[in-house]
């Protein structure tokens, strides 16, 4: 038996459409930050040097060029800084070169990189977004609030980065869409089930499931639907659960009453059907050893008798009926 699935005639926000090509991503490989470290810090020595020896004035070529010589190194030092870059375990580095996508960085450490590259740096780590609670009216119109627990990270850096103005935005809306829409395709509580396939007979996806008591194949279908939303921008959605579930305060009280009611009936029907088998047996036995069936009467009165006894939710008082 195949999973349901959220119906597919009803409207989502159309997923973004891009002009551009969309975004390939690849590693940057990046070089050792050391080295670059050290090829800074030795021509700052030469600098250093030929400024003293400027200074010193040993002869007049030194004291012409040793500044020049010094200004030169200082100028190739200072990009060479700035192309120095530190990642942490999961985190990553969208490198663009004037515009122009050249790779992201994703290995931890002290790396350089083209200084002339703007480097971004992105979170890969797991992310908590807290959706609602959601005021939305159910299958059958009842006003209820649901929340949910999204658990998500980025995936796939330079997608998220350049694919969207703001992917922690983009995850919000998302799931707040998906989360709404999940919440009008059911009915809350089994007793409104039967209304619910009165009140949409096209969709078979309300058979046998409940806001309430669906909790593991809702959050299936959520986290289905989350996918299948971020992973264009790559967004991966680790988790998703129902968090908060409850009728709207305005009518609460009115559906708890009818809850009441409801588990009343169901209650006293299986007292009722549990009444009529022990009267059945009593009345059998007491006429099998009596050898003969009771007159209508006699069978009646005891069975009235019998029922007040077992259905009643008091304690029942006798009547002697002493003949006078």
């Amino acid at each position: 038996m195949t999973s349901p699935s959220l119906p597919s005639s009803t409207a989502y926000p159309e997923k973004p459409e891009n002009t551009d090509q969309p975004i390939v991503e690849h590693t940057l490989r990046p070089f050792s930050a050391w080295i670059a470290l050290g090829g800074c810090l030795g021509l700052g020595l030469v600098a250093a040097f030929c400024f003293m020896l400027s200074a010193a004035q040993f002869s007049p070529a030194m004291t012409a060029l040793g500044p020049v010589i010094g200004v030169i190194c200082l100028i190739v030092a200072v990009p060479l800084l700035k192309g120095l870059i530190i990642l942490q375990p999961n985190q990553a580095a969208v490198c663009l070169f004037f515009g122009s996508y050249k790779g992201t960085l994703t290995q931890s450490g002290f790396w350089w990189v083209n200084p002339f590259y703007s480097c971004n740096k992105v979170s890969l780590r797991l992310k908590t977004e807290e959706c609602g609670p959601l005021k939305v009216n159910d299958a059958v119109g009842n006003p209820v609030e649901i929340g949910a627990v999204i658990i998500w990270r980025v995936s796939q850096a330079a997608r998220a980065l350049l694919d969207v103005e703001n992917y922690s935005a983009y995850v919000s809306a998302q799931s707040e869409t998906t989360l709404r829409l999940l919440a009008s395709q059911y009915p809350y509580d089994p007793t409104e089930q039967q209304n619910a396939a009165d009140h949409a007979p096209e969709h078979p996806i309300h058979t046998g499931l409940t806001l309430r008591d669906g909790s593991d194949t809702l959050a299936s279908l959520l986290l289905n639907e989350l996918k299948q939303r971020m992973a264009p921008v790559g967004i991966d959605v680790v988790d998703a659960r129902i968090s908060h579930l409850a009728y709207a305060p305005e009518i609460a009280s009115a559906m708890l009453r009818k809850q009441a009611a409801s588990a009343v009936i169901s209650a006293r029907r299986i007292i009722t059907e549990g009444a009529v088998a022990i009267i059945d047996d009593a009345l059998s036995n007491l006429e099998s050893r009596m050898g003969h069936a009771l007159p209508p009467e006699q069978r009646a009165a005891m069975i009235s008798n019998l029922l007040v006894v077992l259905i009643g939710d008091r304690e029942a008082t006798p009547t002697l009926n002493t003949g006078l």
